[in-house]
């Protein structure tokens, strides 16, 4: 069977129970894969030995009987996820070296699963950035080209080695983290599926902390029945996070009926953006008459601090940032600058964090400290988070009037060039985030969904919102539409 790296993770594994692929073939033809796309500069650590190791462990399992849905499936693992024995950087300068002895707990269920791991994702600095240009790796590549012109684009941020992995085909599926959009935009400027969970589902710990309050782990997947598989398997109560929630995790896949018959979904006024591209409102708008046509009913609903998101966002996640990445000082692990006679401890910490941290993680971690300052701490902080509170109860009070889902725009445009956005103003970079922050605010869970081509031939993707814990009977909505919309396009390989 040629190119079984293309297989999707239910089709895959249903060849595995069958006995007519094994996990060892699977990865070598990932393997290959990954070998061949260096041009995409998406997988930044590949660990072959562990990935064939796993894979023959899984192959064993398989034919004894003992094999969950994951068995045997090869994916990508985010940088952001500590990994025992493999660097662990979150794609900082300031982590060089670091190999945890530990693994992360979301990493752990999918190794526990039997996934086979393939090596470590691009991403941005400490998951900062909307379009993985503030990488110490460098940039990763997205797989699409607008049209006849060979412009390299981003896969968007901060997952975007994730979505160019899976979007080229290097992997079955990735895991992201979404703090306020890093899932669900990369995955629908290439054309994949992205969930982020409702806040608590995934543990949080072994995973390199951005904005404790707003840090999300999830599946990016090439379908939606994928995304049900592998979130599945991501998702447990973990001890060791006092956020973890302690929520049976039920069997998401058969959960997938496709049926939305009497679902009522919502459509936002105020994510009607000005200077919104003709083709993002035709998309919303084709969207709407899909789940309509599956049986749903569209109401139009009312979000009205949605216009405040972006700000308090812009305060909150900062302030979370820079008391986060206050340990990272050259002391115990990482890099540590080189010193002239005479520094002192104070010294090593300068020079260490100006050597270690990029240019926009230093912009956060100087915003994040100034609106905590004694000066500014109620006009900022304060404000931002009584806001939040009133965003969350914005969802409730729509939730409450018996919507089931919130259809959105997943992103304000497609896939920008590299390069295009980064010398700009830092505001213009940040607006990526506009119709994603909001979820991540509440804590709800989102799922991207790809939906359509724009004029240049790039992926558009469309944004569902669920209740909170009913991450089920999101997958399923997001099911029905994924089935109406038939997006079948894949990037024409030039790498």
């Amino acid at each position: 069977m040629s190119e079984l790296n293309r297989l999707g993770l239910a089709e895959a594994r249903d060849l595995l129970r069958k006995g007519e692929v094994t996990s060892v073939q699977l990865t070598e033809a990932c393997l290959a894969a990954i070998d061949a796309a260096d041009a995409l500069n998406a997988f930044v650590h590949k660990t072959p030995e562990i990935a064939l190791q796993r894979a023959e462990a899984a192959d064993a399992r398989i034919r004894a009987g003992d094999a969950p849905s994951m068995c045997g499936l090869p994916v990508g693992i985010k940088d952001l996820f500590c990994t025992r024995g493999v660097p662990s950087q979150a794609a900082s300068r300031i982590l060089e070296g670091f190999r945890p002895e530990y693994e992360s707990t979301v990493s752990q269920n999918l190794k526990d699963s039997g996934a086979v791991m393939l090596g470590k994702l691009n991403m941005d600095e400490f998951a900062m950035g909307s379009s993985n240009e503030t990488s110490c790796y460098g940039n990763a590549v997205n797989p699409w080209r607008r049209g006849n012109d060979d412009t390299a684009l981003t896969p968007g941020g901060s997952s975007g080695g994730s979505a160019t992995a899976v979007a080229a085909d290097l992997c079955l599926a990735a895991t992201g983290t979404d703090t306020g959009g890093s899932i669900r935009q990369p995955a629908a400027f290439t054309g994949i599926t992205g969930i982020k969970p409702t806040y608590g589902r995934c543990s949080r710990w072994g995973i390199v902390a951005f904005a404790s309050s707003l840090d999300q782990a999830g599946p990016m997947t090439k379908s939606v029945r994928d995304a049900a598989i592998m979130l599945e398997a991501m998702c447990s109560h973990d001890p060791k996070d006092s956020t973890s929630t302690e929520i049976p995790v039920p069997d998401f896949e058969a959960m997938l009926t496709g049926d939305i018959r009497g679902k009522k979904i919502g459509i936002p006024k105020e994510y009607r953006m000005d200077g919104m591209p003709d083709e993002i409102e035709a998309l919303w708008r084709s969207g709407a008459e899909m789940l309509k046509a599956a049986g749903a009913e569209i109401v139009d609903i009312s979000l009205p601090h949605t216009k405040y998101a972006l700000p308090a966002y812009y305060v909150i996640a900062p302030a979370e940032a820079s008391s986060n990445l206050a340990r990272y000082d050259g002391v115990r692990y990482g890099h540590r600058a080189k010193l002239a006679q005479g520094d002192g401890i104070t010294e090593m910490y300068e020079k260490t964090r100006a050597e270690g941290f990029g240019d926009e993680v230093q912009r956060r971690v100087m915003v994040g400290t100034y609106v905590l300052s004694a000066g500014f701490y109620d006009a900022y902080y304060n404000r931002a988070r009584k806001v939040r509170t009133l965003i969350k109860r914005d969802f409730e009070e729509v939730f409450a009037q018996g919507v089931d889902a919130i259809l959105t725009p997943a992103t304000p445009s497609s896939a920008f060039g590299l390069g295009e956005m980064a010398e700009a103003d830092p505001v213009q970079m940040y607006l990526n985030d506009v119709f994603t922050v909001t979820v991540n605010l509440a804590g709800l869970p989102g799922i991207a969904v790809p939906a359509g081509l724009d004029r240049q031939g790039l992926p558009l993707g469309l944004q569902l919102i669920g209740r909170p814990w009913d991450e089920g009977d999101l997958l399923n909505t997001a099911f029905a539409l994924e089935t109406a919309a038939q997006f079948v396009a894949k990037p024409g390989k030039w790498w």
